[in-house]
């Protein structure tokens, strides 16, 4: 059965707007070449620090597959990790692994 991950981030006083542009224009693309599905990205819409996405795996070796094409990649470790880091607060960084209930609409 597919999982999904919601990945909570905070976002660094400021830079909201640099985030949303790296992460849409840069990140997600390339997770999706990677083979990634990325269901939804949303940002708060009164609290500037809220940044949440959500990802789609079929199993839990896909996921771990798609982790080292990502994670492990060059690309990933010098032209996109640097800029995550000035971007959001790690620390507070919060990711859920959930299932769709039986009757919900995305399985």
């Amino acid at each position: 059965m597919a999982f999904y991950e919601l990945r909570q981030y905070h976002v660094r006083p400021g830079k909201m707007d640099e985030w949303v542009k790296i992460i849409e224009e840069e990140i997600i693309p390339f997770q999706v070449s990677k083979g990634m599905v990325i269901c939804g990205s949303f940002r708060g819409e009164t609290d500037e620090s809220v940044y949440v996405w959500l990802r789609r795996f079929n199993s839990e070796a896909e996921r771990e597959a798609q982790y080292i094409a990502v994670y492990e990649s060059e690309y990933w470790k010098t032209q996109i990790a640097p800029r995550v880091r000035a971007c959001l607060d790690r620390e507070k960084m919060v990711v859920t692994r959930i299932v769709p209930t039986p009757h919900s609409t995305v399985q």
